[in-house]
């Protein structure tokens, strides 16, 4: 992370390889007087991919400028690109149901200053979580809903994202499988978190049967949403060990924890420009 706090910019590309690519980004950027803070790049060989991010202090920087010279040079090297001022803050919509640890941990790491956004509003399909929304000032919604007004309470939710301006949309334990009509609104922009135990346990109670068979690891993942449920481009995974003696209630409370750490993770690098999807896979920048 630059210690130039919000006065900086960050660029991110995708491209074909070819030689030369670092070299004509950064002399573009230095004839234009930047001073670099962080650099990185990465090549996957097999698809013939570049990828690389380059933050950069504004003081004194002619952003616009740089920026139509810059499009010039990517459409000669078929770039895809984002330039990102770290000023702009992010506005994040949270969607959970009934548990809230993921929530409660996200709402604190925000207002303490660890994640560079701001929480505009707050939805969910049950109402236990109002009471940590009032505390942490967050406006609430309760949109419960059943099968036969699932549609419905999607509208609603879609126009409160509007409403709102959301940037991206955090799935803090949300135990409803969102629509494909509402995932193509935001791609790549819904975070969600999940158990991932190994050898993997589907079903309602995973914890139970990860118990039952005596695992010895389990994770969780951090992970965009596509219209495939739990295949999006996976952002962050960890793993806790777990001991004969271990109980149902220590796998619960060990599992909880990684989650949290996991979600708060992944939302931390897309707030601060780190990640670049291509096919189902992801570059996550140091």
């Amino acid at each position: 992370m630059s210690n130039h706090g919000d006065s900086t910019a960050v660029l991110l590309i995708n491209c074909p390889d070819r030689k030369g690519l670092v070299a004509s980004v950064s002399s573009l950027l230095y004839r234009h007087g930047a001073n670099i803070t962080h650099a990185d790049q990465h090549q996957d060989h097999e698809a013939g991919l570049f990828f690389m991010r380059v933050e950069w202090v504004l003081e004194d920087f002619d952003l616009p400028t740089f920026r139509a010279e810059f499009e010039a040079l990517a459409a000669e090297l078929r770039m895809t690109w984002q330039l990102h001022r770290m000023r702009d803050v992010p506005r994040v919509a949270i969607f959970v149901s009934q548990h809230l640890h993921c929530l409660a941990d996200l709402l604190h790491r925000q207002q303490a200053g660890e994640l560079h956004c701001s929480i505009p509003l707050l939805i969910s399909n049950h109402s236990s979580a109002e009471a940590l929304a009032r505390f942490y000032g967050v406006a609430f919604h309760h949109l419960p809903f059943t099968a036969a007004t699932k549609a419905e309470a999607e509208a609603a939710q879609l126009q409160l994202l509007e409403e709102n301006g959301v940037d991206l949309i955090v799935l803090a334990r949300y135990m409803q499988i969102l629509s494909p009509e509402f995932v193509a609104r935001y791609p790549e922009r819904i975070i969600n978190v999940h158990h991932s135990f190994l050898p993997a346990f589907v079903g309602a109670r995973p914890y139970h049967a990860a118990f039952q068979r005596g695992v010895k690891l389990i994770g969780a993942t951090g992970h965009y949403v596509t219209a495939t449920l739990d295949d999006g481009p996976i952002i962050e995974q960890d793993v806790v060990r777990i001991s004969h003696r271990d109980q149902v209630e220590d796998l619960i409370r060990k599992g909880r924890d990684i989650e949290k750490a996991v979600l708060s993770r992944a939302v931390m690098w897309h707030l601060e420009h780190r990640i670049l999807c291509y096919g189902n896979k992801t570059v996550v920048f140091d």
